[in-house]
Formats: structure tokens, sequence, C-alpha cells
């Protein structure tokens, strides 16, 4: 990615325009990323500011300029996870031997619009969040997950089993709430 060549030479000096545009081309996407991963816009700003602190920090650490959206990706949620790991500890996961799990259920999503959908995972307990963010929307292994977050493979199985119970439960109140409306 030769456009990103002399970007990431005046960012690793510490050039402050070109930082601001290395933030302006990822920071949107990456507010996602930080708004399924904590559960308010004021944590989110807080773990991209701390994210793109880490990056200024350790551009010229990166390899291949060719990674340089996926190896933000990775620090955003790495980021996300350190923010988000003395608080998971406060809350009880259970183990699969406790969870009834149930992966044959499709539910389609493709009704709710985006701030529906991030509002439902926002409410998800924080365990519940961040194995469902790990496994459905970054591809993680159960596997991967246990040893990130130094939990049982059960556990992340169980969360997860649990996020996607709580999550078709809310779609399922319809009438209860504006999240669980499906659209037409």
């Amino acid at each position: 990615m030769k456009e990103f060549d002399q970007l990431i030479k005046e960012c690793i000096k510490e050039d402050r325009k070109a930082q601001k545009k290395l933030y302006d081309l990822f920071a949107p996407r990456m507010m996602m990323v930080c708004l399924r991963y904590s559960k308010s816009m004021v944590e989110a700003e807080d773990i991209l500011q701390e994210a793109f602190i880490k990056i200024f920090g350790n551009l010229k650490n990166l390899r291949e300029i060719t990674n340089l959206p996926a190896w933000i990706k990775r620090i955003v949620i790495n980021t996300a996870l350190n923010y988000q790991r003395g608080k998971l500890y406060l809350y009880p996961m259970a183990d699969v031997g406790k969870v009834n799990l149930s992966y044959g259920e499709n539910v389609a999503f493709s009704h709710f619009r985006q701030d529906e959908l991030l509002k439902m995972i926002q409410d998800l307990p924080l365990g519940c969040q961040v194995i469902f963010n790990l496994f459905a929307i970054e591809g993680y292994t159960h596997k991967e997950i246990a040893e990130k977050l130094k939990i049982s493979e059960g556990t992340s199985k169980s969360q997860y089993s649990r996020a996607r119970i709580l999550l078709m439960h809310k779609i399922g109140e319809g009438s209860n709430d504006n999240y669980g409306k499906v659209r037409k």
C-alpha cells in the first residue's frame, strides 16, 4: 500500500498533520469496534484514544504496511479487551456445564438498523458482550478467546450461548422496546 508508505514515515517522525490524517482515515471504523466492546460513547472514546496512542507509539514496529488496517484493528481490539479485562472478573461467567447450549437457531439481523444492533450488543452483560464480539464478529475461535481472556474454553462457549439467547430474547420482545421491532 504505497499510499500509506509516506504517511507512516511522517507519523513515525511525530508529524502531527500526518498523525491526524491517519487518525481521520481509521477512526470512524475503529470507533464502531470500540462501541461494540464498550457500554457507552464515553468508554468507546477512551478506548479509541488509548488505542491510537499505542498505534502511534508502535508504528515503527509495523513490518508490513499492507497489514496496516488489520494491525490497527488488532490494537484497537486488544486495547478494548484490556480496558474491559478488569471489569470482566467482577461479573460471574458460567461454565459450559451449567448452560444449555443451543446453536441450532438462526437469527436474522438484517431487519435491524446498525444503531439498533449496536444497542443490543451493548446491553449484553459485559462477559457475553466481549465474547460475542470476539466469536461472532471478529471470528476468533473459542480456544483463542479462552487464551486471550484467560478463561476456559467452556466458559467462552457458554458466554457466547448466553449472549445468543439474550439477543434472541431482545428480538422477541418486539413490542416492549424500540430495537426489538422487525422492520419490513
